[in-house]
């Protein structure tokens, strides 16, 4: 597959990066290559071959949850640096 630069500027210019001008022809490299690979996977023969959402047949393996015992709460917030009615008090972060 051949791609100019102009298309790698494009492409650039959608995923709103800046590039210089010598990573415009390693981009250009290394999408060659990419495109080269997913060509080759194409020619694969697939017939046959059930479609499957995952690599290993492996179910997720769920434990029960149980209930352990804790900290008490004002233990807690006695190490806080800073706490009002009960609660962590932390910088303001948004304006």
């Amino acid at each position: 597959m051949d791609i100019d630069i102009k298309q790698i500027e494009k492409i650039a210019d959608l995923s709103r990066i800046r590039l210089r001008d010598e990573e415009k022809g390693v981009f250009r490299e290394q999408l060659i290559d990419i495109l080269d690979y997913i060509e080759k996977l194409n020619e694969l023969d697939t017939d046959g071959i059930q479609p499957m959402a995952y690599a290993t047949s492996i179910t997720n393996v769920f434990r029960e949850d149980k209930q352990t015992p804790s900290f008490a709460h004002q233990e807690i917030i006695k190490l806080s640096p800073s706490s009002t009615n009960g609660f962590f008090k932390v910088p303001k972060v948004i304006e």
